[in-house]
């Protein structure tokens, strides 16, 4: 994200219990960071920036994560990909924006198909993005052209295409609970302990994450390559 030029701000929208939306902003350059959580400060009322990162981690071990909404960075300088980061906020139950400079429609593709509610460019303006933020927060989900003269956000005509979702497993929720638990260290018979289930259970819902995983070109018949897939899709926090 990148300061933005401000204008008028629109109305705030309205919410059943006049809650605020407790926002996270990501973006690896502190300046552009502190910027926009300043403009939604001064401006945006109904939103409170309750984390600012520069880096994933930052975001994921901050102590008022999970958030309501994510205004995240497209590019990081780190090892994990936009679509586990995507995924890895949606699964903890917060909405996600992600913003660029690369406004092109094959990052939008990536990042809509991964979960993100809208993909946006860097060159929006801030009232704008707080308008935008507003429509995701009441659970709206946008996407933004990358070319055409007026930038107006469209809701999805159609939903992810999964075929294209860059190795995702499509674990269950039971799945994805055996998987964290397994590779956080506990043994199968304390996962099944845990989940309150049978060891059989336990041991099916696992061969089945490793099947899954095997589908999706992204091998973990081993240990090892079981927890790098969990913490490759953000599991292991």
């Amino acid at each position: 994200m990148s300061p933005i030029e401000a204008s008028t701000p629109t109305a705030p929208s309205e919410s059943s219990d006049g809650a605020q939306v407790r926002l996270a902003l990501l973006d690896d350059h502190g300046l552009i960071v502190d910027s926009l959580a300043t403009w939604f400060a001064d401006h945006a009322p109904d939103f409170s920036v309750v984390v600012r990162a520069t880096t994933w981690m930052d975001l994921i071990r901050n102590p008022e994560f999970p958030v309501d909404l994510v205004l995240m960075d497209l590019q990081l300088g780190d090892s994990v990909s936009i679509e586990s980061r995507i995924r890895a906020c949606r699964a903890a139950g917060a909405k996600v924006v992600v913003v660029s400079a690369l406004d092109d429609e094959a990052s939008r593709e990536r990042c809509i198909a991964a979960g993100a509610a809208a993909f946006v460019s860097k060159t929006l303006q801030a009232e704008e993005l707080v308008d935008l933020a507003r429509r995701v927060a009441r659970g709206e989900r946008l996407r933004r052209r990358a070319v055409g003269p007026t930038g107006e956000a469209v809701p999805d005509a159609a939903p992810p295409r999964h075929a294209d979702d860059s190795g995702s497993a499509h674990l269950s929720a039971a799945e994805e609970r055996a998987l964290r638990l397994y590779a956080k260290g506990f043994s199968t018979h304390e996962v099944a302990d845990r989940m309150d289930i049978g060891y059989e259970t336990a041991k099916t819902y696992l061969r089945r994450v490793r099947e899954k995983y095997a589908r999706a070109g992204r091998p973990a018949s081993r240990k090892s390559e079981l927890i790098r897939r969990a913490a490759e899709d953000g599991l292991l926090e």
